[in-house]
């Protein structure tokens, strides 16, 4: 292809400057993409594509308004594409374009999204001499808030730096020099986040850059007095966020005014997989409705919704924390007039902390300005109405905005107040912003504007009155300019001053001299007019985004007092309890129910009881669809909510902190990976084994279900006896392999509890009650018929299972025609397999004789207490039997 000039030719130059997927170049009043760009965003957004010619040769092109570029480029990066933006500026010999910006997933603003945008960066360094593990160091920031948290993971593995990056939910992720060729990190990473994976550039992550970046940003104290100063992952990680958020021109870097250091140990556990089967913020199916977030969700204010998001998916493990939450929703819940008043007042809230990246960004326009003089006004009536409530008043909800400068808040909100018009127009070039008396030149120049438009105005009643014409009137567009528009009928009456500009199908356009001369006065003071209101605005915006962190504070405060006004409603509408809160392990729920469950159908409520060291185990066992999955996610829940500081759906609860929950639960093939359902499943019970802790809730529903019974049976009981004796954490473990519950008589802390199912002439009730001890039936065939297995199905089902309980031959039914003939076939319990009676080996002859071989095993078989021999001697016993029938034979 011939090389491309003129437009074409600048677009691919531009083009080769950056790494981005797409470029939209600004061409006057749209942004234009060409060659392959066009094809791309034309198949993505359904663009139009026509061709632009250059140097002989044809290339696509595709373009949208320049006022509509937001929606398709955030329309692109939901797509996960990486969207440059150039724009044009005038220059002495014309104009000029550049590229001003990068949009990328992770440094979006205009998402439509309440929920947090977070772009984490992952370094790995080398744990050391001595070290087990290597150090991993992460920095996460939400550009279009302006929060910015790192911690430092030292002697960890990958499973510990990915299940904390997962807790963020990041958008986007720069994993650091030693992890981006790391294919099985990457592939982890891939697999459970729909995070885009960028490469930054190598030399933002190196230490010295880093630190210094780091400095130059919070200050050089800040390092060492957020207790950082010697962790060089976290701060690469740091500094690589820094430089990516500069680099890609977003803005919003003045916004980010505070260093957060966090512990990873100051939150709980939770992995992408428990995140996943407890329904957290999304269900199974990828549905928002039906979430644990969606159920506990009553906040009125965005940022109230995305703090009370992330409490649910970074519990807190510090008490003291929890229990100020705690007391403050228990006031709340107390004071429903209050309460009420306040979430109305927070309804007219808008969102201070995105705005406050928007105003540092440039991107603030003036009703975004409008809009935080109202939210910051509220702060005052917010704190008024929790100082008139003693019962608030005495809770941390005064602390909490405490924390935010009233007075400094309702000094900036007066002088927004002062400064706009009430009602705003969405741009902040065609004037029409300021308030009268803000500006004393700007107020002289819009007298003189509006004198004259008021000329203009009252322009056509002179003129008719003066011609006696009737269907006149003045107007203005951009090709004519101001003009006196005649009917075609009045034409001829028109006077000698009238020029004729324009002749249209009904009528004629003139001008006149007077007319001409207004026209100046009016471009050349609107000119004048819009140039110094946008000047203005540019230095007012600028001053409200000096006040970020005050903005931050406001917001966040606002944001909290909503959070726990959600938690309190929540608990109040549906009869929540507040736990009592323990570092001793316990977890004692009285009544306890399922927080989602119970909101669309009658719930039974169940006691659970765990004590570490005595009752820490318990092996739930009972039927299919009885309710096991529901208890133990129950339980898992009402922990997790503890330990955000709610009240939980119980009549008591008593429950220790727990430093994570671990669950498995289910699994689907994942085939595209290479990985079957056993293989997930194994790999999900491996990472438990690996990361859970004594101090750990571990929920299991069903092990090594997806392959053969014996070795199925083998790997969970192994699993029971190194959870029950090694990792001890509290575990919930529902399985169908009655054998596991005979290690509730032979582990010490190992108990067994079951579902009851009630069971009256053939008709099964399931109780959906909990008791202790185990199970001695799965209903499984009752569940078939449940589910609508055809009758002859179910039928032959019941006659087979009684069979097999009575040890009893199976005809086997079979043929290609009625009629054919059946043959028999025996269950045995040695091999797990049928035997059709045709082997020469079986012992027992046809004749109904019993050789004295197969007597002697009889014998021993009628004296044996089944019931009180553990499965392993069991197991040992009949190879025995086996072997001595073999040798006979």
């Amino acid at each position: 292809m011939t090389e491309a000039t003129g437009i074409v030719g600048e677009f691919l130059a531009l083009k080769e400057e950056t790494d981005a997927d797409v470029l939209a170049m600004q061409c006057g009043d749209f942004y234009e993409f060409f060659a392959d760009d066009a094809e791309l965003v034309a198949a993505e957004l359904d663009l139009k594509v026509s061709q632009k010619s250059s140097h002989g040769s044809q290339y696509p092109m595709a373009g949208v308004p320049v006022d509509d570029l937001t929606p398709y480029v955030s329309a692109l990066v939901e797509r996960g594409y990486r969207v440059a933006v150039a724009d044009q500026h005038e220059t002495a010999d014309g104009h000029a374009r550049e590229i001003t910006r990068v949009v990328t997933p992770g440094t979006h603003l205009a998402t439509g999204d309440d929920s947090a945008q977070h772009l984490a960066a992952v370094v790995r360094h080398d744990g050391g001499r001595g070290a087990d593990g290597d150090t991993y160091g992460l920095a996460v920031a939400d550009v279009t808030t302006g929060r910015f948290q790192v911690t430092q993971l030292d002697d960890a593995d990958a499973s510990a730096a990915l299940t904390e990056l997962y807790t963020f939910s990041p958008a986007e992720v720069l994993p650091g020099p030693d992890l981006r060729t790391d294919d099985e990190f990457l592939a982890a990473l891939d697999e459970r986040s729909a995070a885009a994976v960028s490469l930054h550039a190598t030399e933002s992550f190196e230490p010295g850059r880093a630190r210094h970046r780091v400095r130059e940003q919070f200050g050089a104290e800040t390092l060492s007095s957020v207790g950082v100063a010697d962790d060089d992952a976290a701060i690469a990680a740091a500094g690589a966020v820094l430089a990516y958020v500069e680099e890609t021109g977003v803005g919003t870097l003045a916004a980010v005014t505070r260093l957060r250091a966090y512990g990873a140990r100051d939150h709980v556990a939770l992995d992408a997989t428990t995140q996943r089967n407890l329904e957290l913020t999304e269900t199974m199916q990828g549905d928002s409705a039906g979430s644990l977030f969606a159920t506990v969700d009553h906040t009125v204010t965005a940022a109230g919704g995305r703090l009370l998001k992330r409490w649910l998916q970074r519990p807190r493990r510090e008490r003291g924390e929890l229990v100020r939450r705690q007391r403050a929703v228990a006031a709340l819940t107390r004071e429903a007039m209050a309460r009420e008043a306040i979430r109305e007042t927070l309804g007219a809230a808008y969102d201070l902390e995105r705005l406050a990246a928007r105003a540092t960004s440039g991107s603030a326009d003036a009703r975004d300005l409008r809009a935080i003089e109202d939210t910051l006004g509220l702060l005052a009536a917010v704190a008024d109405a929790v100082a008139e409530t003693e019962r608030l008043a005495d809770s941390p909800l005064a602390d909490v905005l405490a924390g935010a400068d009233r007075e400094a808040a309702a000094d900036l909100a007066a002088e927004l107040d002062a400064a706009l018009v009430e009602d705003p127009p969405g741009t902040v070039t065609q004037g029409g912003l300021f308030a009268r008396g803000y500006d004393d030149n700007l107020d002289a120049v819009i007298e003189e504007h509006e004198a004259a438009l008021e000329w203009l105005e009252t322009l056509p009643d002179r003129e008719k009155e003066r011609t006696g014409i009737t269907h006149l009137s003045v107007d203005r567009n951009k090709t004519d300019g101001y003009y006196i528009q005649v009917g075609k009928s009045e034409t001829d009456q028109v006077p000698d001053d009238y020029e004729e500009i324009k002749t249209l199908k009904n009528s004629k356009r003139y001008t006149i001299p007077e007319l001409d001369e207004r026209e100046r006065d009016v471009l050349r003071l609107e000119e004048r007019r819009y140039e110094m209101e946008h000047e203005l605005f540019e230095q007012l915006r600028e001053r409200v985004a000096g006040h970020a962190a005050l903005l931050q504070d406001v917001g966040r405060a606002l944001a909290e007092v909503d959070t726990l006004a959600s938690l309190s409603v929540h608990a109040v509408e549906n009869d929540w309890t507040r736990p009592e809160l323990t570092d001793d392990g316990d977890l004692d729920i009285e009544a306890g129910r399922h927080p989602v469950v119970e909101q669309t159908t009658e719930f039974v409520p169940n006691d659970l009881e765990m004590r570490p060291g005595e009752r820490d185990f318990l092996i739930v066992t009972g039927p299919n669809m009885s309710g096991k999955s529901t208890y133990m996610r129950q339980a898992a829940l009402i922990t997790l909510l503890a330990q955000t500081g709610s009240f939980v759906p119980a009549r008591a609860a008593t429950v220790g902190l727990v430093d994570g929950i671990y669950t498995r639960v289910g699994a689907l093939d994942e085939l595209a990976q290479g990985r079957s359902t056993f293989m997930v499943e194994m790999q999900e019970l491996s990472n438990i084994l690996h990361s859970a802790t004594e101090d750990s809730l571990i929920i299991l529903d069903e092990v090594g279900r997806g392959t053969a019974t014996f070795d199925g049976i083998s790997i969970a009981w192994a699993a029971t006896e190194y959870i029950a004796t090694t990792v001890r954490a509290k575990t919930l473990f529902a399985t169908h392999y009655h054998e596991l519950t005979s290690l509730g008589e032979s582990l010490p802390t190992v108990q067994n509890v079951h579902v009851a199912a009630d069971e009256t002439d053939g008709d099964v009730t399931f109780m959906r009650t909990v008791r202790d001890g185990p199970t001695n039936r799965s209903y499984g065939v009752h569940v078939a018929d449940l589910a609508g297995v055809p009758e002859p199905v179910v039928d032959r089902s019941r006659e087979v299972l009684d069979r097999l309980r009575e040890d009893k031959a199976i005809e086997v039914r079979g043929g290609e025609s009625d009629g054919a003939d059946t043959t028999q076939a025996v269950f045995d319990l040695s091999s797990g397999q049928f035997d059709d009676g045709t082997t020469e080996t079986d012992p027992v002859a046809t004749d109904g004789a019993t050789d004295p071989a197969t007597e002697d095993v009889l014998e021993e078989l009628q004296d044996l207490d089944v019931n009180e021999t553990p499965p392993v001697e069991l197991l040992a016993k009949v190879q025995e039997w086996q072997a001595q029938l073999d040798e006979d034979s």
